[in-house]
């Protein structure tokens, strides 16, 4: 059984607090531009729904062999909300492996937000400690490949549903 739980994350700008259900109220509206699914696909969910998929998140993962963490990226100087990481982390013959990802709303892209929140998430996950670090980005958003990048993960030759797989070792 895993029983890694998020921390809180601190970076230069931003906290990454461990997502509880009552930031469904400020991220339904974070997540609400149909843009933001351009390439995560869906559409914006209501607040209830968003609140509903956040408890089942919080109440962690129902399979034993992998841990759940979910974290809001909240931009200190504004005080306000800005997106998500997350990390699903399971086991296997060396520890443990992640595969994360991120989501930036609209105001708050193009300023390194992603960027700097991606590199927040791994500097923890050395920490778990995790070896491998895995995301999967659709070929055709270069912002989110720019972001993997930027935190130390490579493009591989794989695809999954459509999207490469990017990974980093972590060591």
């Amino acid at each position: 059984m895993i029983t890694i739980r998020p921390a809180a994350i601190q970076t230069d700008r931003l906290t990454l607090l461990p997502l509880q259900v009552e930031h469904a109220d400020e991220m339904a509206a974070v997540l609400g531009d149909p843009a933001l699914h351009t390439f995560i696909g869906g559409e914006p969910e209501t607040l209830e729904a968003l609140r509903a998929r956040y408890r089942r998140w919080s109440a962690g993962s129902p399979d034993p062999g992998q841990a759940w963490c979910n974290w809001v990226v909240k931009i200190r100087d504004e005080g306000v909300l800005a997106g998500t990481v997350q990390a699903t982390v399971t086991a296997d013959e060396r520890g443990y492996a992640a595969e994360i990802s991120w989501v930036v709303g609209t105001p708050w892209q193009g300023h390194g937000i992603a960027r700097e929140a991606a590199q927040g998430l791994i500097g923890w996950l050395r920490e778990v400690p995790v070896h491998t670090v895995i995301a999967h980005i659709h070929p055709d958003h270069k912002a989110s490949g720019a972001v993997a990048a930027a935190a130390g993960l490579a493009a591989t030759d794989r695809w999954e549903d459509g999207e490469v797989r990017w990974e980093a070792a972590l060591g």
